[in-house]
């Protein structure tokens, strides 16, 4: 990690010779209104200064060194810091890493006309030296304040994206790609916060978005040497791009054509998590990573996979440029298309065909609903209703109805119930038989229901309820109810309860969840029962209609 500092204007002298000094006194970035001065090294990242002494281009780097749990900023000998300079710009040549958090928090300096054509000639690779495609230095801040590459962008791609402005492409490849389609991989070593099998899944997810639109196979190895490395690390770890603990620096990979290709290295330290904001999603920067560990440099386009800024995003999918670049690299994927069947003769309709797509949520009784990763989920018939901010606004989604299969591959049309667990695992319930999956990843099922201890050919509903961490599931099927541990994959008894427990609530429910405020709520129909946690019963006022309370329809 490279970081600015102070050297004088005497060590310089010392450094670059009498006359070297003369002739770079009097270029411009020794001028007064030059904005690459630089305060001293109490920092990760360079940030202008314009009351410091004015240093040369070449001869202001220092390094930031990980001590246990502290971090010791040492300022080199002017010597050593050419040397390291040199270095430093020779190994962003086959470096590039996952994004930063924080990677800009600084101050720029009044930017002048001279100071802008020193940024964008990109003569020192600095991510504050560069243009965005907002427009140089201005409407930068809000930008500059989202997670990023920690590396900066190349100077080649700065001239391909300004000077060639007539080009249409925005994608940028390094330069050096495999020689062959067929590539193995290797999980050296696998984060704390996950087991291997889960980390398994991640990778084969991240290397399949890749493969779906290029030739390119993907086959992980557990021994021998494959041809791309990844592994979990921690601080130093043998590249001198040491790790800096959680936050900061996320990952890194390695260019084709380079002294370590094929390598990904992941910060071993990072809260690594899957399909929420509770931590840094580990696909979304694997697919990243795969991505320059490919060939591919940074896209300008904010929606690429590629792009410098990290973003959460699921589904996570190729965007256009991202498709185009690796393609531009390695070619589109061959398919051979099957010869087209032949049309089966159609029988007349013998009773008049209804069209259930978009089915009316006003007019619609749901099958299942569910709160997943905070947000409220309806379904029926293969559909699905998706309200974000349940406990404020309430507000439904755009492009909602839609099919529950482009979240769940897999899932059966029409499902009976559907809960997430404590793992933040998704179960569906159709019939006799139970899905589970891990964000939009199935992990597991079919399987039937009776190998969760229950002797019924179905259930009616799921319910996680309770406090945090005593939370407790319950199955409910005609007027009684099982309470079911995930962690023991089991009910607590094979034999059900009766549902007057439940005090106020039909014996017979079509669906329940729990809201953001401890809430249960009971569905029957179009309508629903609110359960106090407190006074275990239901509250006055209920029932109540879901279309008018949930969809915004007109009294019923």
């Amino acid at each position: 990690m490279v970081a600015g500092g102070i050297i004088s204007l005497g060590q310089q002298k010392k450094c670059l010779g009498e006359k070297n000094y003369r002739e770079q006194r009097n270029q411009s970035v020794f001028k007064e209104k030059s904005p690459l001065i630089l305060e001293p090294c109490d920092s990760r990242h360079c940030r202008p200064h314009t009351a410091a002494p004015k240093p040369s281009l070449h001869a202001c780097l220092c390094t930031s060194i990980q001590h246990g749990s502290r971090r010791t900023v040492v300022r080199m000998r002017t010597s050593l810091v050419v040397c390291f300079c040199v270095f430093a710009l020779q190994s962003f040549q086959s470096l590039v890493c996952a994004p930063v958090r924080g990677a800009g928090t600084y101050k720029a300096a009044p930017a002048s006309e001279k100071s802008l054509d020193v940024k964008k000639r990109g003569k020192v690779p600095h991510p504050h030296d560069l243009v965005t495609e907002a427009g140089l230095l201005a409407n930068t801040s809000n930008t500059w304040n989202l997670p990023r590459c920690g590396v900066p962008d190349f100077p080649n791609q700065k001239d391909v994206q300004y000077r060639e402005r007539h080009r249409q492409r925005r994608f940028v490849v390094h330069g050096g790609r495999f020689d062959k389609k067929d590539l193995t991989y290797k999980i050296v070593r696998f984060p704390w916060q996950m087991d291997e099998e889960k980390v398994r899944r991640v990778i084969r997810t991240a290397v399949k978005i890749w493969s779906d639109v290029t030739p390119l196979t993907f086959t992980e190895i557990r021994r021998g040497t494959p041809d791309i490395r990844i592994d979990f690390s921690s601080y130093w770890h043998g590249d001198n791009l040491p790790f800096d603990g959680p936050g900061g620096i996320l990952a890194h990979a390695f260019f084709p054509k380079t002294h370590r290709q094929g390598d990904i290295h992941f910060d071993y330290d990072e809260s690594w998590t899957l399909g929420n904001h509770m931590g840094t999603d580990l696909l979304q920067v694997a697919a990243h990573e795969f991505g320059h560990v490919l060939g591919l440099q940074h896209s300008r386009k904010p929606k690429s996979i590629m792009s410098a800024y990290y973003s959460f995003s699921y589904p996570l999918r190729l965007s256009e440029d991202d498709r185009q670049g690796i393609q531009y690299l390695y070619g589109a994927q061959l398919q051979v298309l099957p010869p087209p069947p032949t049309p089966a003769p159609r029988a007349p309709p013998t009773k008049t065909e209804t069209n259930e797509l978009n089915p009316d949520a006003c007019q619609t009784n749901f099958d299942a609903v569910s709160m997943i990763r905070g947000e409220l989920f309806f379904f029926k018939s293969g559909y699905v209703w998706r309200i974000r901010d349940p406990g404020g606004s309430g507000r439904l989604e755009s492009g909602y109805p839609a099919l529950a299969s482009r979240h769940w591959k897999g899932i059966p049309s029409k499902i009976d119930a559907a809960f997430e667990d404590k793992s933040g695992n998704i179960w569906f319930f159709q019939g006799d038989d139970y899905w589970v999956f891990d964000a939009e990843m199935p992990i597991r099922g079919p399987e039937s229901i009776r190998r969760l201890g229950l002797s019924v050919p179905s259930i009616q509903a799921a319910l996680r309820w309770g406090h945090d961490p005593n939370y407790n599931t319950y199955f409910f099927k005609s007027g009684s109810y099982w309470r079911f541990s995930p962690s023991e994959n089991r009910v607590e008894s094979p034999h059900p309860r009766s549902m007057q427990y439940w005090s106020g609530i039909p014996e017979v429910v079509d669906a329940a969840f729990r809201d953001m405020h401890g809430f249960a709520h009971f569905i029957r129909g179009r309508q629903y029962w609110k359960f106090d946690p407190v006074g275990v019963n239901s509250l006055e006022g209920y029932p109540r209609y879901i279309g008018v309370d949930f969809f915004g329809c007109r009294n019923e």
